[in-house]
């Protein structure tokens, strides 16, 4: 299948390497950014959406956020499968026009969240979905990372409501709180506090959220660009059986025992009495090098399979109805931020 790009801005080389052989040419507003592209990976740049879709397969979409609606229905309508960067746009009228508009155009609509092809991630979903971790009592998920005021500067999109639809929770945060989600079942209700604590922008470079699932767990969700010098993110979920840790989409802590956790006090936590190999009792699968956590194998993995899902005619592993559910989340934390922390269900 060949691929081609629109938006040659920062993402665009992670979407051409991953693409290797499929990658098919560009197109950008700004010709010379196509052409820059173009040079660097030896495929055409066209003049003209129109004339990228004519000599392509699908489309990726790679422009700032908010135009990411504008954009993949353009090329829809022109008959083509769109794959959209996150998050799939920034409202959930413009979200919700472009699934019901590919739908029509009978386009496939997949959205970029490359973290779910990460096998720790989906063997975690797999636990707590498969009772592995018993009743399921906490998810917490935070991405501390760190930004200069020239990042915001870099872009004029950046930092603002109008294209980028919000600051860390949705640029930076938008996979973590997807990966959060998709691993406890589902968002019921948040209470949230948001800060412009270090940045000249017009959005949030702090979010703290208070998150209720609706399996009945309760967790935190925190997001920031102040973060010096920013940290891997993190998944920390737990259940009546133990708790697992990821970060950085690798396996930190599997302590998951239904008998041991009934035993004594304290546990064997700081407490009690450590046990030999604390970190992964239980889960030596994960002492192996995992190559699905390195940066840029889970987009290529992503791309590949909705190839592969195009030419069996069947729904991506992650549709864009998928992708509404992050959004309503930030969204909900938005609006309960501005009404001064009050609860907002989803």
């Amino acid at each position: 299948m060949r691929f081609g790009i629109v938006g040659c801005g920062a993402i665009y080389p992670t979407h051409a390497d991953a693409m290797g052989p499929m990658l098919a040419g560009f197109y950008d507003v700004v010709p010379e950014r196509a052409h820059v592209a173009a040079e660097r990976y030896g495929v055409p740049a066209y003049a003209s959406l129109g004339e990228l879709c004519a000599a392509v397969d699908a489309v990726s979409v790679c422009v700032p956020s908010g135009l990411h609606m504008e954009v993949a229905l353009a090329c829809a309508r022109l008959g083509k499968p769109v794959l959209v960067e996150k998050p799939i746009d920034t409202t959930l009228e413009k979200a919700r026009a472009l699934v019901e508009g590919c739908r029509a155009a009978g386009a496939p609509l997949g959205v970029i969240s490359q973290h779910r092809f990460s096998r720790q991630i989906r063997r975690l979903r797999d636990a707590v979905q498969g009772g592995e971790l018993g009743r399921m009592l906490s998810g917490d998920a935070s991405v501390k990372w760190y930004r200069t005021q020239r990042y915001y500067d870099s872009g004029e999109w950046r930092g603002t409501w109008a294209l980028d639809g919000g600051g860390c929770l949705m640029n930076q945060g938008v996979h973590t709180v997807d990966m959060i989600g998709w691993i406890m079942g589902g968002v019921h209700a948040v209470q949230a506090q948001v800060r412009t604590a270090a940045h000249a922008i017009e959005v949030e470079d702090q979010a703290n959220v208070l998150v209720e699932y609706r399996n009945g767990a309760i967790g935190v969700v925190q997001a920031s660009t102040v973060s010096y010098p920013g940290f891997a993110e993190r998944l920390e979920v737990g259940g009546e059986h133990g708790t697992v840790v990821i970060e950085g989409d690798r396996t930190k802590v599997w302590r998951v025992d239904p008998e041991r956790a009934k035993l004594g006090k304290y546990g064997d936590g700081v407490m009690g009495q450590p046990t030999p190999n604390l970190h992964l009792a239980g889960a030596a699968e994960w002492t192996e090098e995992d190559p699905t956590a390195d940066w840029g194998v889970q987009h290529r993995l992503q791309i590949e399979e909705f190839a592969a899902a195009v030419e069996a005619g069947r729904d991506p592993f992650i549709t864009g109805e998928m992708a509404l559910e992050p959004l309503r989340f930030i969204l909900a934390v938005y609006e309960s931020a501005r009404e001064g922390g009050v609860r907002v269900e989803l």
